[in-house]
């Protein structure tokens, strides 16, 4: 059998593992994720989260000489002293060389992108430059959240994995083409792309609000309360007169605030420790200072009925 080098969080290696490809040698990572140590009953070379350019490690590498790294989210950079040795592929959750960087979920749904999809690449000392292998193309579903967008980008990926583990159990050693121009980059967001503009279209805000769910969360200024926004709904409600954007309504027991055009409708906040909040305690005690200017991220709430 030909000997795989595995770097990358347990359920890649346990993937590998079930279709007949177990590594030789595993880096798994990070330390606090489930399946480590029952790897490390199964696997006959567990290393937990090695310095991959350390004397050690490649000196195991050297002895074992694996005919390929394969990686699944490892979370650090892969050191060129270790990709001159063995041929190494990787995927990414997105089509490259578009979103490239380590948070293309939120990008993907921010941007209000219909199509995403997961790319096998060969690892090269930049990140996400390297040749590509293979693609998989997924549809972004309109309910999609960063959380549930990784989720579904998980099968592929494992997928393009295992048939390249197959590919080299079969002599062939895929090369890749090189990427088109037209890269776009997907960093972790700002505090600032976190925030929650009302002067914006409500489809758009409703994007953000999704693209931080359930982590960082899209950040407001709710009654001088910062809060994150969980879950919201633009909707096409009609929007009581004399109300601007950043100014608030509730209606049939459910609040909403106008935007630029149409509304969002609140249906989840949290607190900045994570803690859950009612639209309506926030709103209600808003009433209190009326007579202040509305800002971009600020709330005025107006006690009507519509």
């Amino acid at each position: 059998m030909t000997p795989i080098l595995y770097c990358g969080v347990p359920l890649g290696a346990e993937v590998l593992r079930r279709a007949g490809f177990a590594p030789a040698l595993s880096a798994l990572g990070p330390r606090d994720l489930p399946g480590r140590r029952r790897l490390g009953r199964l696997l006959p070379n567990v290393w937990t989260m090695p310095n991959l350019g350390g004397d050690a490690f490649l000196a195991e590498v050297d002895r074992l000489r694996p005919e390929a790294l394969l990686a699944f989210f490892w979370p650090k950079k892969i050191p060129k002293s270790l990709l001159s040795r063995v041929p190494a592929f990787g995927t990414h959750p997105s089509l490259l060389p578009r979103h490239r960087g380590p948070d293309p979920y939120f990008w993907t749904l921010r941007q209000g992108e219909t199509q995403t999809g997961v790319t096998l690449q060969r690892l090269v000392e930049a990140y996400d430059e390297g040749p590509i292998v293979a693609t998989r193309r997924v549809p972004v579903r309109a309910d999609d959240t960063a959380w549930s967008l990784a989720r579904r980008l998980d099968a592929p990926a494992l997928e393009l994995l295992v048939a390249t583990a197959a590919f080299l159990s079969r002599g062939w050693m895929p090369t890749g083409t090189p990427q088109p121009p037209g890269a776009t980059q997907a960093p972790f967001p700002s505090a600032e792309d976190l925030r929650l503009d009302w002067n914006r279209p409500a489809r758009e805000l409703e994007a953000l609000v999704r693209a931080a769910s359930p982590q960082p969360g899209a950040q407001a200024l709710f009654a001088d309360t910062p809060v994150e926004v969980v879950r919201a709904k633009a909707v096409d409600q009609a929007v009581p007169a004399g109300l601007r954007p950043a100014e608030a309504w509730r209606s049939e027991g459910m609040w909403f605030v106008r935007c630029a055009e149409g509304a969002l409708r609140i249906d989840r906040l949290r607190d900045v420790e994570g803690r859950a909040l009612e639209p309506g305690s926030l709103f209600e005690r808003q009433r209190m200072h009326r007579g202040e200017k509305a800002g971009s991220v600020g709330i005025e709430a107006k006690d009507r009925e519509h």
